[in-house]
């Protein structure tokens, strides 16, 4: 057999045997009928179920919120130089003998930060937590992969919000600020941040409870929108949306005891925002209302000597001096009822009301006194 035949008769058998080689991958895959054994090769009747394509519709009204916002949430880089404590062996003559001087001068470090904003207004007024820009010395804000240097309009630690701004020239897209006032547990609640870093992160919930207080040091009366979706270190400052797309408050904080969301998170509803944010716009700080009296508890066995049928109200224990309380008549063991047209349960609807009425306005207080319930009239002044 010459050679020019053999090559020939070799190719042709090394292609029947990876011929045979690929049938046998094929049918493995495919059933005796020719169906795949991997997968049903139907379309999934749930496609068109009744049920589903009802949940289908409230997914799709997700995917709408995500996409109306994803160029108006931002995410937020600082940095911060601070100072490293000098360990005492620096400056110990004996340790210094044996390894040298190191440096005796002030040692500091770049520290990083990250949070979460939302875009306020087209030319870049943006809000975020004040303790994601406090003390830092550069701030960073990156929208859709572009990246701007902000500044600091104003902040307020009591509240915990801050005001920013970025200056580029171009148009941004705000937010829709909705309406925290009509909000109920059980409402959706969607949370869009930056959570450990991961940009633009979508979650979402309920709204567990309204009007959560004391449970922190700082803005201590300050009331509280909370849920269960799912905000970690990270989403401070991000918004907090309804299902209509609107803006109901700013996630603040969680509760954990490892620093991870336990479905516990807390965000500033938004009216209240509304006007800490108007102020810092204009004053750069905010100017809070003062009457000039300090609250005390009230007990049961109290309220009823004092011949009141339940302990609401707040009971005055001191008065300053020169104050809008004292120049109006309000005594101690007088019990403030009332402040215009709100019922005081306790000392925080005292200060909040106090606190968000303008500067000069004059209040109409309800107070108890001596069994019976007097009218009086504060002229607000500004906490000093």
């Amino acid at each position: 057999m010459r050679v020019p035949e053999r090559k020939i008769i070799i190719l042709t058998f090394i292609a029947v045997i990876f011929s045979g080689i690929m049938a046998f991958q094929a049918a493995s895959c495919y059933g005796e009928k020719g169906g795949r054994v991997f997968g049903s090769s139907k379309e999934s009747p749930l496609k068109t179920s009744p049920d589903v394509l009802k949940a289908v519709e409230i997914q799709n009204a997700f995917s709408k919120v995500y996409e109306m916002y994803k160029d108006s949430v931002v995410y937020i880089s600082t940095e911060q130089t601070v100072k490293l404590q000098t360990h005492p062996f620096l400056n110990d003559p004996f340790f210094r003998e044996f390894f040298g001087n190191p440096g005796t001068g002030p040692r500091t470090e770049k520290r990083k930060g990250l949070g979460t904003g939302f875009i306020l207004s087209d030319d870049g007024y943006i809000c975020t937590n004040q303790h994601v820009i406090k003390g830092v010395d550069k701030i960073d804000v990156k929208i859709n992969d572009k990246h701007y240097n902000a500044v600091v309009v104003g902040s307020d630690e009591r509240s915990d919000i801050a005001l920013i701004k970025i200056n580029a020239g171009v148009k941004f897209t705000p937010v829709y600020l909705g309406d925290s006032g009509t909000v109920k547990v059980g409402d959706w609640a969607i949370a869009i941040g930056n959570p450990f870093g991961l940009d633009r992160t979508f979650t979402k919930g309920v709204i567990s409870a309204i009007a959560r207080k004391n449970f922190d040091q700082m803005g201590g009366s300050q009331s509280h929108l909370q849920t269960d979706a799912s905000i970690n270190p990270g989403n401070s400052g991000g918004p907090l949306i309804n299902i209509y797309g609107e803006v109901i408050g700013i996630n603040r904080m969680i509760y954990s005891n490892g620093g991870g969301s336990l479905g516990i998170g807390f965000a500033i509803p938004i009216n209240s925002a509304k006007l800490i944010l108007e102020q810092l716009k204009t004053n750069k700080k905010i100017k809070r209302g003062f009457i000039g009296v300090q609250i005390v508890p009230l007990t049961e066995e109290y309220a009823k000597e004092l011949g009141l049928g339940a302990i609401d109200g707040a009971l005055v224990g001191a008065v300053v001096a020169g104050s809008p309380s004292e120049k109006g008549g309000i005594k101690v063991s007088d019990v403030i009822l009332k402040v215009n047209d709100r019922d005081v349960k306790n000392y925080s609807d005292l200060i909040e009301e106090v606190e968000k009425t303008p500067i000069g306005k004059t209040i109409q207080v309800i107070v108890w006194r001596e069994k019976n319930k007097l009218t009086l009239f504060l002229s607000v002044a500004e906490r000093p």
